[in-house]
């Protein structure tokens, strides 16, 4: 089985991906959060930090692109190319608002013909079909009802996709309601591309299942199950569950590489706390600590709340199980 990093905008960023692999299991791929090209410009100063080579040495990072338009896609994945990157990944599974509103993300789904037409200019000679590069989507299954992916599939299938990942839910779903397994299912036996499945992999349990139920299926993405255990790949190859420490450790080095980085006491705070609205749920007894890390103001406020988690809540087994 592959393990890939599920990307998670606003978190899942360089310094993140950097001190994960330091600390605990390395995934087989990290995804960037998404790249938005425009006709003005391929990259803002903040993604092209995120994709730069010096920032990602010893990774294998897929970098994500979000556009609906082919011209903005062929030109982000040539400049990709051009830092070394071979394969690239489209977004057609942002499920929120504003992207979907723009037409792009799983947004993108609901004007199928526009899709096709974006993917033949891609392929095409004149796109990408002359560049060494892999081109992988994630999507969705459709934007509001599951019937739509029989067609997604079909589009899907007329082009050399080198690696489909699919959350089985719609746009309108977000990330709530359950997951579509019979919808996988479908794809898995009538996808001519390699699979990749995305959602609600939190767990060893959740993973066991998954594998029982679709044996032939080579690669999983975990998101948030990931930013909530960090040590979850380890746990999933068998690993023991590491001791505190070791996310003490991880957590002092992002914290210290976003000091480092980001101007200023707030925009630390805003990173940090996100990070957290995750992390807590691997720790018993940590209500009155995650609700003194939401609130704090200052450095020194989050450091003394920080500091008592780690003291005196322990890990839980329920995320491991």
């Amino acid at each position: 089985m592959k393990f890939y990093f599920a990307p998670m905008e606003g978190i899942t960023g360089y310094l993140y991906r950097n001190a994960h692999s330091r600390h605990f299991e390395k995934a087989d791929k990290y995804f960037t959060p998404f790249l938005a090209p425009d006709k003005n410009r391929t990259f803002k100063t903040r993604e092209l930090e995120d994709i730069l080579p010096e920032h990602n040495k010893g990774l294998s990072v897929v970098p994500q692109i979000l556009t609906n338009r082919a011209e903005d896609f062929i030109r982000a994945a040539r400049e990709l190319f051009q830092y070394g990157y071979r394969e690239v990944n489209l977004n057609l599974g942002c499920p929120s608002g504003t992207v979907v509103s723009k037409g792009r993300g799983a947004g993108f789904l609901g004007r199928r013909e526009e899709l096709s037409s974006f993917f033949e200019t891609v392929f095409s000679g004149k796109g990408l079909g002359g560049l060494n590069v892999d081109i992988s989507v994630k999507t969705r299954i459709g934007v509001s009802a599951p019937e739509e992916f029989s067609e997604l599939l079909e589009i899907f299938n007329r082009f050399p996709i080198s690696e489909l990942t699919i959350h089985p839910r719609t746009q309108k779903d977000y990330y709530k309601n359950e997951i579509n397994l019979a919808v996988f299912g479908d794809a898995v036996a009538g996808s001519r591309h390699p699979l990749c499945y995305n959602g609600d992999l939190c767990s060893i349990s959740d993973y066991r299942r998954f594998v029982e139920n679709f044996p032939s299926v080579e690669a999983v993405m975990i998101g948030r199950g990931l930013v909530s255990n960090p040590a979850l790949l380890g746990l999933l190859k068998g690993k023991k569950m590491p001791e505190k420490k070791v996310l003490k450790e991880f957590h002092d080095e992002l914290y210290e590489s976003y000091q480092e980085v980001l101007p200023g006491q707030i925009p630390v705070l805003f990173k940090m706390k996100e990070v957290w609205s995750y992390l807590s749920q691997a720790f018993s007894g940590a209500e009155k600590q995650a609700k003194r890390i939401k609130k704090a103001k200052s450095l020194s406020d989050y450091e003394a709340a920080v500091a008592s988690l780690f003291y005196e809540a322990e890990m839980i087994d329920k995320i491991i199980l």
